[in-house]
């Protein structure tokens, strides 16, 4: 089994704010050092030994400084202004407490192409900074001018052979250009100063702009971030997994949430190089949702009710000691909580409250999280209510994890006293098929993390569509039985002032084994569905082959059609119910995987439509 350090680091770098509020965040998410970011010093009002001071204070060590730029292979007339500026970080340095700087490879024009004279002078620099107390890691850039591979770099540090001079090695500029990283385990650990962590997604795009742009936290992005970190752990390596991400979203967002994020990153990225034997209590089965919970008010209420009598739910109980009523049919449970406190100006609106999904060992599911840094939330009940575990998502929905008795209810089932009328059944809505949740900007890539890490969860689709109001990025989650599926989505960029759109969507998805009997059941009950327009049906008769019957009985309903190379999806949509809050129901026929992502800019375009035919809009 891998012997994983357990020291962990953040570059301050990853997070937003002053260098202050970054060593806060660092300090209370759980890190034990930071590497300072020279921009990051540079700008803050602490004075040095201030910083160092402040550290101390809150715990943290100050692992590294970094970076320094342009120093090897400098010609003769510019290595003197390289030896003044790197005496003054050392003096720097030694007024930190920092004992260790990285220089990463020279990117300048001049730069001279010869290892001999690149090690001559790190080493003469590694020299310069043993005379304080200092270590020199040396980190080759992936887009170094002649250094760009950490087996070039390692060349240069044998050559050199000064004990101050070893590698940093850097996720990113190894796994940006390859995926052969196994030789570094046979490098010796005492030569490898300091390991940086970043993951990203695999795209196709000069390499700066994915590195200073698009770097995740750990088991976030497309890179193998456990074998990698296997590797330099085999090498010997004892110094901290330190995170280093250069992040657009992350450098806005607040640095608290973020530091926690990365924190959790970490947690799941040990877990995963010490597999099968890791730290990390194994998350227990899941079997589906139990019950999603709206919050609503006295506007929204009446109308959700409405409309869950039309979908054929019925009002089967009430909360013994909560303004919440259960609504019910097939496995298919739904809460309207009017106890919710509002915020100024939500008159009317409808939400996700909460959700709660099926395990086959609550306490276990909650141990985990907790494990993940996402604790239990403060919870009022009464001495015989159930006693549920929630844990909060990073858009705020509280996640409850349960197990639902059979037929003979019990369990929470019993903190609704009954109100005399069984579970409604009649128009072919069976369960929940999935939970649609928008994500807020700041948070679409900690809650892929959250949901995989916490309910062990699997990427099961990833998509960008073209939305009418902006690009939308889109990933589905399931776990491995497919009975626990969500969906999140969030704008590719932050929404400008002009976004007439739904803010924030979130829908429930019933599943029914029938379509057709549901939307006759509707009809019967007088629902008004969203229509579609007659575009798309012209659209869907030219690009498939489906039979004339199915077709029209698609464009009289108001469905929808998706296909994959294992069956049939078929959707029918509600309007949105209290500004953000809609049902869609859908049948899966065959083995169809997907969620009918393909529809969803048309369906987009729809609620807008009707949004504006009932506001009395052109």
């Amino acid at each position: 089994m891998t012997d994983v350090p357990a020291g962990r680091s953040i570059a301050t770098v990853c997070l937003s704010g002053t260098l202050e509020d970054r060593l806060d965040a660092a300090a209370r998410a759980g890190f034990d050092s930071v590497e300072i970011f020279e921009g990051d010093l540079v700008a803050s009002a602490s004075r040095p030994a201030d910083i160092r001071s402040r550290a101390a204070d809150l715990g943290l060590a100050l692992a590294l400084y970094q970076p320094f730029r342009d120093a090897e292979g400098a010609p003769p007339s510019r290595f003197e202004s390289v030896r003044r500026r790197f005496a003054a970080k050392l003096g720097l340095m030694s007024e930190l407490g920092v004992p260790m700087i990285l220089i990463c490879s020279s990117v300048a024009p001049d730069t001279i192409d010869d290892d001999g004279l690149a090690a001559a002078q790190l080493g003469e620099l590694a020299g310069m900074a043993g005379e304080h107390g200092i270590r020199v890691a040396y980190e080759a850039l992936a887009w170094g001018r002649h250094v760009s591979t950490w087996q070039h770099s390692w060349d240069i540090v044998q050559r050199a052979g000064h004990p101050a001079l070893g590698l940093c090695l850097d996720s990113f500029h190894v796994l940006s250009r390859t995926s052969q990283y196994a030789d570094i385990a046979g490098l010796p650990g005492d030569r490898v100063f300091f390991l940086q962590l970043a993951d990203a997604p695999r795209l196709s795009m000069d390499v700066l702009q994915w590195s200073r742009h698009h770097r995740l936290f750990p088991m976030q992005g497309g890179f193998d971030l456990p074998g990698f970190t296997r590797a330099v752990c085999d090498s010997g390596y004892r110094g901290p997994l330190s995170l280093e991400v250069f992040n657009d979203v992350f450098r806005q967002a607040d640095p608290r949430r973020t530091a926690v994020d990365g924190m959790r990153s970490l947690v799941c990225l040990k877990d995963a190089v010490r597999a099968p034997h890791g730290p990390l209590a194994p998350p227990p089965a899941l079997s589906g949702i139990a019950f999603t919970e709206l919050a609503v008010d006295g506007e929204s209420g009446p109308e959700l009710q409405r409309w869950l009598d039309m979908l054929g739910f019925a009002h089967t109980g009430q909360h013994r000691s909560k303004p919440v009523e259960l609504w019910e049919q097939g496995k298919a449970r739904i809460l309207l909580n009017s106890g919710v406190v509002r915020r100024p100006g939500d008159s009317g609106s409808a939400a996700v409250s909460a959700f709660a999904l099926e395990s086959a060992s609550p306490a276990g599911s909650a141990r985990r999280a907790g494990q993940l840094l996402a604790g239990p939330l403060p919870r009022r009940r009464a001495g015989t209510e159930a006693d549920l575990t929630a844990v909060a998502a990073p858009d705020g929905t509280q996640v409850f994890f349960c197990r639902t008795p059979g037929s003979d209810r019990g369990g929470w089932l019993d903190d609704f006293l009954p109100c005399g009328r069984p579970p409604g059944g009649d128009t072919g809505i069976t369960g929940v098929d999935h939970l649609s949740l928008a994500q807020p900007y700041d948070r679409f890539d900690e809650a892929g993390l959250f949901y995989r890490s916490v309910l062990g969860l699997s990427n099961d689709e990833a998509a960008e569509y073209a939305a009418p109001f902006g690009l939308i990025r889109a990933l589905a989650l399931r776990d491995g039985s497919g009975l626990a599926r969500l969906a999140l989505s969030v704008p590719l960029l932050r929404r400008g002032e002009w976004a007439p759109g739904v803010t924030h969507p979130q829908h429930i998805t019933l599943a029914s084994s029938d379509i057709e009997r549901t939307a006759a059941a509707l009809e019967r009950a007088g629902a008004r569905l969203l229509p579609i327009p007659g575009n798309y049906y012209d659209d869907l008769a030219a690009r498939t082959d489906l039979e004339p019957g199915l077709l029209a009985l698609l464009r009289r309903v108001g469905g929808m059609y998706d296909e994959d190379t294992r069956g049939r999806y078929l959707q029918l949509f509600t309007p949105v119910i209290g500004s953000r809050v809609f049902f869609e129901v859908s049948q899966r026929i065959g083995g169809y995987a997907g969620y009918g992502t393909p529809n969803a800019p048309v369906r987009m375009a729809a609620h807008r439509a009707l949004a504006q035919y009932a506001a009395g809009g052109n």
